[in-house]
């Protein structure tokens, strides 16, 4: 290996699923892309046809393997899997836990709710950064010199690229900079990140509620996390 490599990993969060329900699908199998995440998927592929990337990696879970299948389509690879760009576990999966619900104001739901800054309701942060960092480094093995894509889910990016650029791990999920089809790019030189790079090829896809930064709306289901 040259001391002198470059190589980039895009980690990319997956498009729009069906949830008709507003449901926090967390890990749940069953859960797939709509429509308009499909056209989010073979936007990001076409941006990304004239890049050199030499692999594609996914999360298990059907929403982001059908993100990453036109990419990897496009560049005539086959689609690997890691099980550590899961999604990041969570209490309330399978739950409507959104603005207006209640979910907040019932007791039984209290006990989850004690400490954010681990968090008490799901996977501590420093285990998503544990395994989002030992994905990172295999897919920057897999294509060094080059480029990969590993399509992962909204808070492991975020927590990972938050410990990349030494930002404290608890924060507000609403200033979550991640929307749906985005590209978090860690570039490499050799093995140390050397920059991080932030793009939204799918943007004008993206309903405006689901926007980074968007303030969250009664009765539009935004499941953090996702």
């Amino acid at each position: 290996m040259s001391s002198e490599e470059i190589t980039v990993v895009h980690l990319m969060r997956h498009g729009e699923v069906h949830n008709p329900d507003g449901v926090l699908y967390g890990r749940r199998p069953g859960y797939h892309l709509s429509d308009l995440g499909r056209k989010m998927a073979d936007r990001v592929a076409e941006h990304l046809a004239e890049r050199d990337i030499t692999h594609v990696v996914s999360s298990p879970l059907e929403r982001a393997q059908e993100t990453a299948t036109p990419i990897a389509g496009v560049h005539n690879l086959e689609l690997a899997t890691d099980e550590r760009l899961i999604e990041a576990a969570n209490v309330f999966e399978g739950k409507t836990f959104g603005v207006g619900d209640g979910a907040l104001k019932k007791p039984g739901n209290w006990k989850y709710l004690t400490n954010p800054f681990r968090p008490s309701w799901g996977e501590p942060y420093i285990e998503q950064v544990v395994r989002m960092m030992a994905a990172l480094g295999a897919a920057r093995d897999a294509a060094r010199g080059h480029e990969a894509v590993a399509v992962s889910h909204q808070l492991p990016i975020w927590i990972v690229r938050s410990f990349a650029e030494r930002r404290r791990l608890w924060h507000d999920p609403r200033k979550r900079q991640c929307t749906l089809a985005s590209l978090t790019s860690f570039t490499f030189h050799g093995d140390k990140i050397i920059s991080v790079g932030y793009s939204e090829p799918a943007r004008d896809l993206v309903p405006s509620h689901l926007l980074a930064g968007a303030k969250p709306v009664k009765g539009k289901a935004k499941a953090f996390g996702a």
